[in-house]
């Protein structure tokens, strides 16, 4: 693939350097001359460094501590950021690139890999089925957990994980309001209150609401736009039953309803068809989610050096997809497209648990910090559908909605599995240059029917060489374990195929380096990853009847590159985070494979970003933004290619003390420049990059 050089992705990589030779100078002028620095606490705004993540060892261990590449997105930065969906706050790590949004879902590659929407996310270190748009009002942090973690988490995909972290129970009362809107008239509100429930702050609670009525941009073909409509509850209880006992928990309740786009359409040139406004669904189609999670977490201090961690959580997912499924088409404008509608109904039940014990001991002057611990998953999945005709339609002339309902169906499909997994991990402290982590895992997933059951042992091995208390060198090699289930789309060639699991390895060196008395973090990563018996969905060029895709297995895909990180203070008014990536990613299959050779959809070779904030005064910030993402190919053949583009966004806020609540007023204009660009998706399904969007907010807290 050419790469585009962009003066932004430049200036990028330049500043993340330079930011690395300017807070060297500082902390070596700063221990010449022996300058003792002060942190000011009570500030208005937040730093934006975080120390540890709870997933990437499961444990809060420190970063400096894990042989791994981890980037932690707290909230107080997506919050400046006005951010409402995952694919906003994911935007702050560049080895997290986005896929297609249809049917009101999000996909994600990390490292260029797709993630499962059944395997590859985590709440609390809990697999989370993610069918659908997160919510993120309830998260306290975003982890990226990049590479292989099937040691932890058994099923999950080469590239990495994403863990979200929710909000936890306060022992301070707390309650926020807040708002904000747009130029289009969408409305989010919420509400995050939280603290102790009795006086000896034994019971502390912790509850977020969320109403929110959305206006896009993009129009159905009568004119109309695609509208949602989304409420939230959230409810997190903390009983300290003894001094070494808590109860935790957690209760979450999502309804989304909206109408569907599933993106633009590309002509064999990369160019869309119709234009950038046209949504090729019908403004009857919709999808309506019910989510709820019931989750539970106890946790026992056996004594000083030692815990258990036990959770169980309980997810219900039920969606009906009343869906219009326009088939795509190069000459749609001229000579119409056909649609192919049904109504489904799915039914998800996804039910997990855990048990974790975790310690340390010593031998001699060794210590060991040990994790031993067991998960487990119970998955089901039910469906209804009912079809109905074929019909072409003529853009501009949109039909009536036909007369489906999934209630005709009386014979319900239906599949299930349970997975196992044990696993062991110890991270050996040898002295205060040398750590060593190694662990092993081993899995095992049923199904009912011979020949359908897996099994995997996934073995991690890291060192970790510090030549300075404020920095480190480590390398490590991992292994994945992903089970691929079975083909679920009504429009694949292979619909109902049993897939077998796919196998990777992954090799990584990296360094991470706390500077400014620990206020600035920098890492960089260099990784090769394999992957064997890939699944590959491709496009077909002839639709077969109604199919127009076909899933396969074969052959490897291997995906080498470098990534780069800074996050923190860099004085006492400027604040940032940016990162980059390369990336050089092909499918490895036999010479007379078409694909051998060929790059993974959206899998762009650089991309970068950066978030700023500036503080003029104590009340009065402002925020500068850049996003770069280069050529990304929009077909497995490679022969439509999606341009490399640059985003810029700007922000600022004021807080003010009215009558003893501090009330913040911000305003941020996304796109600044209303750069025209393509986002995720393929070439029937691709996210067109909305224009310059403004948006304001208010929040008080009381």
């Amino acid at each position: 693939m050419s790469f585009k050089y962009s003066a932004i992705g430049l200036a990028v990589v330049s500043a993340i350097a330079s930011f690395s030779a300017v807070a060297e100078d500082q902390q070596s002028s700063i221990k010449e001359t022996n300058i003792e620095r002060i942190t000011v606490t009570g500030r208005t705004f937040n730093d934006y460094k975080v120390g540890s993540s709870s997933g990437a060892m499961r444990g809060d261990i420190d970063l400096m501590d894990t042989p791994q590449s981890v980037a932690v997105i707290p909230d107080f930065v997506t919050d400046e950021q006005l951010a409402t969906n995952l694919s906003e706050v994911l935007v702050n790590d560049s080895s997290v690139t986005s896929g297609s949004e249809k049917w009101n879902r999000q996909v994600f590659n990390i490292r260029g890999f797709e993630l499962s929407s059944g395997s590859g996310y985590l709440i609390n270190g809990q697999q989370q089925w993610s069918h659908y748009v997160q919510p993120i009002e309830t998260l306290q942090q975003v982890e990226v957990l990049k590479g292989p973690s099937s040691m932890l988490y058994g099923q999950s995909g080469p590239g990495g994980l994403i863990n979200m972290v929710t909000k936890k129970p306060t022992y301070e009362n707390m309650f926020e309001l807040g708002f904000d809107t747009d130029e289009y008239g969408s409305t989010r509100f919420q509400l995050d209150a939280g603290g102790a429930l009795n006086e000896s702050e034994t019971i502390r609670y912790r509850t977020v609401l969320v109403k929110q009525d959305d206006q896009y941009w993009r129009e159905y073909q009568d004119g109309s736009n695609q509208e949602r409509d989304r409420w939230l509850g959230y409810l997190n209880l903390e009983f300290d039953i003894t001094d070494d006992l808590m109860l935790s928990l957690k209760y979450d309740h999502t309804q989304d309803k909206t109408g569907i786009d599933r993106g633009g359409w590309l002509d064999s040139d990369g160019e869309l068809i119709g234009g950038k406004d046209i949504i090729w669904d019908q403004p009857w189609a919709f999808t309506d989610n019910t989510i709820s999670n019931l989750g539970a977490e106890l946790t026992y201090h056996l004594s000083d050096d030692w815990k258990v961690k036990a959770g169980y959580n309980d997810q219900q997912f039920n969606r009906q997809r009343l869906d219009s499924s326009p088939s795509y088409t190069e000459d749609a404008m001229e000579n119409g497209y056909t649609i192919n509608p049904f109504d489904r109904y799915d039914d998800w039940q996804h039910k997990t648990g855990y048990v974790d014990f975790t310690g340390t001991v010593s031998t001699g002057n060794i210590e060991h910090q040990l994790l031993i611990g067991a998960n487990m998953l119970d998955y089901y999945y039910g469906q209804l559908r009912d079809m109905g005709d074929s019909v072409t339609v003529m853009p501009g002339q949109p039909v009536p909605r036909p007369d489906v309902d999934y209630r005709n169906d009386d014979t319900k499909s239906e599949s299930d599995y349970k997975h196992y997994g044990f696993y062991v991990q110890d991270l050996i402290t040898i002295n205060d240059n040398w750590q060593v982590l190694a662990g092993v895992r081993y899995d095992e997933q049923k199904k009912d029917g011979a020949g359908n059951n897996s099994y995997a042992v996934s073995p991690k091995f890291g060192v970790i060489y510090s030549p300075a208390s404020n920095g480190s060198i480590y390398v490590n090699y991992s292994k994945s374990f992903t089970p691929q289930g079975t083909v679920n789309d009504e429009q694949d060639v292979n619909d109902g195929l049993n897939l077998d699991p796919e196998y990777g390895e992954q090799y990584e060196i990296g360094t991470k380096w706390e500077l400014l008395d620990g206020s600035l973090l920098l890492t960089g990563a260099v990784f090769d990853i394999t992957v064997s018996n890939v699944t590959v969905t491709e496009q077909l060029e002839t639709p077969i009847g109604d199919k127009d895709s076909i899933t396969t297995q074969s052959g490897e895909q291997r995906h080498k590159g470098f990534e780069m990180g800074a996050q923190g203070q860099l004085s006492e008014k400027w604040f940032m985070t940016g990162s980059m990536m390369f990336l050089d990613a092909e499918y490895v299959r036999p010479e007379q494979d078409s694909l051998n050779g060929k790059t993974p959809v959206d899998a762009p070779e650089w991309s970068a970003n950066i978030w700023t904030r500036y503080e003029m005064t104590d009340n009065l910030a402002f925020n500068f933004g850049a996003v770069y993402v280069g050529e990304r190919f929009a077909n497995t053949s490679n022969t439509i290619v999606k341009d490399d583009y640059v985003r810029f966004d700007l922000g600022a806020a004021y807080t003010m003390d009215i009558m003893g609540s501090d009330v913040s007023v911000r305003m941020n204009v996304k796109n600044l420049f209303d750069t025209d660009y393509l986002a995720g998706g393929t070439n029937n399904d691709v996210t067109v990059g909305e224009g310059r969007h403004v948006s304001l907010a208010l929040q008080a807290k009381f």
